[in-house]
């Protein structure tokens, strides 16, 4: 069990405004640590494709950027939406870079940590591109490593289960 509410923390658009989960409230989420020089990057192709055919349906998909694994998201906050923006078409939020791991981790990813994987491991983040599936409710239902892609069947079966509606 979480200790609080996803939808309670605070949190920091890639522009720098103030904001929360609760502006997706009602909604599934799949929130993803995202980097632009990672061999994983492609990914963002992924999630911005699972964004277009389930955005309709009651999905966000989140982005945090995080320099903490190989300093592969060295950029500014302007050029990371630039790169998203150019390289990859990503019109899903983004927010401020964020810490994951360590004594400066994000009250967010405390509280994502806590989920447990398919092999049933929780704990420290591992590497860019790990993703959570939230339910509308805000709780976590499903925790995916970075070699499980975004249009994987596990991740599309687990954000399917979570739109409103189905569960």
């Amino acid at each position: 069990m979480l200790d609080v509410s996803l939808y309670d923390i605070p949190l920091t658009t890639l522009d720098g405004r103030a904001t929360s989960l609760r502006e997706h409230a009602g909604r599934a989420l799949l929130i993803v640590n995202v980097a632009s020089r990672c061999g994983s990057t492609p990914q963002y192709a992924g999630l911005e494709r699972l964004q277009e055919k389930y955005g309709d349906r009651g999905l966000t998909v989140v982005g945090f950027p995080c320099n903490q694994f190989g300093g592969q998201e060295p950029g500014t906050a302007e050029e990371i939406r630039t790169f998203c923006s150019a390289t990859y078409g990503v019109t899903f939020p983004m927010m401020a870079k964020t810490e994951v791991n360590g004594e400066g981790r994000d009250p967010l990813f405390a509280e994502l940590t806590r989920v447990a994987d398919a092999d049933g491991e929780a704990g420290d983040v591992r590497w860019n591109f790990e993703k959570w599936v939230v339910g509308p409710d805000g709780t976590p239902v499903a925790r995916f490593r970075t070699a499980t892609e975004p249009e994987s069947p596990e991740v599309v079966a687990a954000v399917e289960g979570a739109l409103p509606g189905s569960v």
